[in-house]
């Protein structure tokens, strides 16, 4: 099956980038106190923690099937199950984004609508990206690779969109909040350590 490997690492290079987005979670340790940004980056910190769990176990269910001598099939059951997770988990983090609240800083609801629409844009991503993996015909085994790449693509298009309004949700005194919570660290750490 040597056909399929190098587009599914390939898929797995790109995927490994995604999943780092929503984990980027813990800024710079701040010591300054405000009781209500605390409680809500407890509250998100808490939600996030395990959806990023199931986002890196979806991502080391597709390296895995890198690594083995694994046939079409076996790859498209994989990763379609892997998106169909990763996008209830960016499903629940937005819910949770959004059930927290805004922010108690400067334009925090602007920041949490922004980043809502963004995890939930990126759920939906991944739903289609799902449906597309569905689609690939395993028989034929040069268009699978085809449907690959094509999909490895679009994830590579995804990792790179898709920080701006998370990243503008966590900076200055969110992120600080949010580092001082140790769910945030926790699942941080953890994808830090599949990085490697």
């Amino acid at each position: 099956m040597e056909g399929t490997k190098p587009v599914n690492k390939k898929l797995a290079a790109a995927l490994s980038g995604g999943a780092v987005l929503v984990l980027a979670l813990s800024g710079c340790g701040g010591d300054d106190s405000n009781e209500k940004l605390d409680s809500w980056a407890k509250q998100v910190c808490d939600a996030v923690q395990p959806q990023a769990k199931k986002i890196e176990s979806a991502n080391a269910a597709i390296q895995k099937e890198t690594s083995d001598n694994s046939t079409p099939e076996d790859v498209q059951k994989t990763d379609a199950q892997a998106f169909q997770d990763m996008s209830d988990a960016y499903k629940a983090i937005g819910t949770a984004v959004n059930k927290a609240g805004a922010p108690d800083v400067e334009n925090g609801e602007k920041k949490q609508q922004d980043a809502v629409k963004e995890l939930n844009s990126i759920s939906a991503s991944y739903a289609s990206l799902k449906k597309q993996v569905d689609g690939l015909d395993t028989k034929d085994q040069g268009e699978f690779a085809d449907g690959l790449k094509d999909i490895a693509t679009e994830l590579d298009k995804l990792s790179q969109s898709g920080n701006d309004a998370l990243r503008n949700l966590e900076e200055g005194e969110v992120g600080q909040a949010m580092a001082k919570q140790s769910s945030c660290n926790a699942a941080t750490a953890s994808a830090g350590a599949t990085q490697s």
